[in-house]
């Protein structure tokens, strides 16, 4: 009796162990978590309720700084502005990293090279991409200036003028994302079977046909993640602006996030601020469920 009963208890303790050890594996990452991005994110949506500033006494205020967003011109354009760079970023992104995910699922010489080459600039921080594309097309120092005046050409106001500087910011956003994306279609490209391909071959299916009715169904779940991952790396964009055009000119390329930054922390006005966050989490997370609901969860 006794053995069984030192069997039970050896069984139940390794059982136990089995079902607490993955929690304390991922444990260190929960509580960065919860330190850096819970725990504010409670305490933004406390300060949306009222007046703080960050220097005196919060006094509760209800859904005053709400409402006052309703009619704050300056929120609501860049927001749209926001909204423009997604419409134009988004679907860029997600075709160019397509494409160039499906190059490089080819037999091509030196294929690890050129997906390194392009992955790259994912792993620079946005503030070194923005200054380096100011390096490039700066007004009075950049190097594309420089080169088209080797040409007996005028010099362009890539950060001057309000479409360039929208463009600028655009173009420098697919360098540093691309890559990103690729490897996220590569590996959504090498899970779907061969067969499926060789057996459209024989059927006589040109290689646009089986794009069209392989490839691009099989990569929906894939294809919803690319969207959402550069739909909320759009809206939430600040560095790189913030380095390469600092918001302006004017206010052309102040996007959410900076003014978000700006009412909070040059207006100090923190309460109205995190109202503002609020806001953009909500319509987030709207765009996101609706993404899930009309591509039923990813699934095929």
């Amino acid at each position: 009796m006794a053995n069984v009963l030192d069997k039970g208890a050896a069984y139940s303790n390794k059982k136990w162990k089995k079902t607490i050890a993955p929690y304390l594996f991922i444990l260190p990452n929960l509580i960065i978590f919860s330190v850096f991005i819970v725990l504010p994110a409670i305490f933004g949506l406390v300060y949306s309720f009222t007046d703080y500033d960050g220097l005196n006494d919060m006094n509760f205020i209800g859904l005053a700084n709400y409402i006052d967003i309703l009619t704050d011109a300056q929120f609501w354009g860049a927001l749209s502005r926001t909204g423009m760079y997604a419409a134009v970023v988004v679907p860029l992104l997600f075709a160019s990293s397509l494409g160039i995910a499906i190059l490089l699922i080819q037999q091509v010489k030196m294929k690890g090279l050129f997906r390194a080459i392009i992955y790259w600039p994912t792993m620079v921080s946005f503030i070194i991409v923005g200054l380096t594309w100011k390096w490039i097309l700066g007004g009075s120092f950049g190097i594309a200036n420089y080169l088209l005046s080797l040409f007996g050409l005028e010099p362009v106001g890539w950060l001057t003028d309000p479409f360039f500087a929208n463009a600028s910011v655009v173009v420098a956003t697919l360098w540093s994302r691309i890559g990103f994306f690729m490897v996220i279609f590569i590996a959504g490209l090498q899970s779907i079977p061969q067969e499926y391909y060789e057996a459209a071959t024989i059927d006589g299916a040109s290689k646009l046909r089986s794009f069209r009715s392989i490839t691009l169904p099989l990569l929906k779940p894939t294809s919803l993640l690319v969207i959402m991952l550069a739909v909320i790396d759009a809206f939430k964009a600040y560095p790189l602006m913030f380095a390469l055009t600092g918001g302006g000119p004017g206010r052309e390329t102040t996007y959410i996030v900076q003014h978000i930054y700006q009412t909070g922390f040059t207006s100090q006005q923190l309460g109205t601020a995190s109202a503002m966050s609020v806001v953009l989490f909500v319509i987030i997370g709207v765009f996101t469920l609706l993404q899930f609901k009309l591509a039923k969860g990813g699934e095929n």
